[in-house]
């Protein structure tokens, strides 16, 4: 299977988790927060629609750009695009300070955050398989916050998918804390 698949089907995976975990799930649950400090469901999918819309729209102007020619389909790392997918794995439990102007805490947030996060995932499918003819090797996708570094379009495809596991697992757990405390 290859990288672009594994990625395609780790975002189906996120998109069920989020419409069978969460959008069900009343106004009050989806923003309890463990901590005042910490970031309820609706706020960790807030975070993940922030990234979606600058990603979405950057990584689609790269693909566009770099389809036709020469198509490379394996991923290949830079140094800045390794550090950015190892930064955000959700195996890495080392805790990141969000750049600003992406950080949802208290956020006035509705059940259209849980709406706009499924149609991104719906946008970033699309985006998946329309790289399957594109240079991967590219670095054509600007990076968010320093936008003269760039990524390449495999990387940035990578960054995203697992940027979102990392969240939507943090989602997990604060709806199993909510729920030991409501078993409490």
């Amino acid at each position: 299977m290859s990288t672009l698949e594994q990625l395609s089907q780790t975002t189906k995976g996120l998109q069920q988790t989020v419409a069978t975990e969460f959008a069900s799930l009343d106004l009050a649950a989806l923003n309890f927060k463990p901590a005042p400090d910490s970031w309820s469901i609706l706020e960790c999918l807030e975070h993940l629609n922030r990234y979606s819309r600058y990603y979405n729209s950057a990584i689609a102007k790269a693909i566009a750009q770099n389809t036709g020619g020469t198509d490379v389909t394996s991923i290949s790392y830079s140094w800045l695009g390794k550090k950015s997918v190892d930064m955000v794995r959700p195996q890495n439990t080392k805790k990141h300070q969000t750049v600003k102007h992406m950080n949802p805490n208290n956020s006035q947030l509705d059940r259209t955050t849980v709406e706009e996060f499924l149609q991104h995932q719906q946008e970033l499918q699309q985006l998946l398989q329309q790289a399957r003819g594109a240079n991967l090797a590219k670095k054509a996708v600007p990076v968010e916050f320093f936008k003269l570094l760039k990524m390449r379009i495999g990387e940035a495809l990578e960054f995203v998918v697992v940027h979102q596991e990392r969240h939507v697992q943090q989602a997990l757990r604060v709806k199993q804390q909510q729920a030991k405390l409501a078993a409490a």
